[in-house]
């Protein structure tokens, strides 16, 4: 079984938190730091699958309310494109643990993906 990844921005205190998290738990995972290695439109389609793409949007980030994004939903095609070229549209941190995904950081989800 591969290794758990999590998907992160170095700027985000969330994903810092999350990371410092498995880190001090001594997780063995992989990681993408986004800002570094952004990803791109058809990796994010990879990543989402068969699952529902609007849990995937940031609702914090400006270009989401910007554009009214909770009423004015973009097509999935539209919201990958906008994800890879703009990774803070895109929720963070992600979990990856086998077929399961945590989205944010929630600690009692990342235990329970981990175990």
């Amino acid at each position: 079984m591969a290794k758990p990844l999590l998907i992160w921005k170095k700027t985000c205190s969330t994903c810092r938190k999350a990371r410092e998290w498995m880190q001090g738990r001594k997780a063995s995972f992989d990681e993408r730091e986004i800002n570094a290695d952004p990803l791109s439109a058809a990796e994010l389609d990879a990543l989402i699958g068969a699952k529902d793409y609007v849990p995937y949007l940031n609702t914090r980030n400006e270009l989401y309310r910007e554009r009214d994004m909770k009423t004015k939903k973009p097509s999935r095609d539209a919201a990958l494109k906008l994800m890879a070229a703009q990774p803070n549209l895109m929720k963070r941190p992600i979990l990856v643990v086998g077929q399961e995904q945590v989205l944010g950081f929630d600690e009692k989800a990342f235990r329970e993906a981990l175990k």
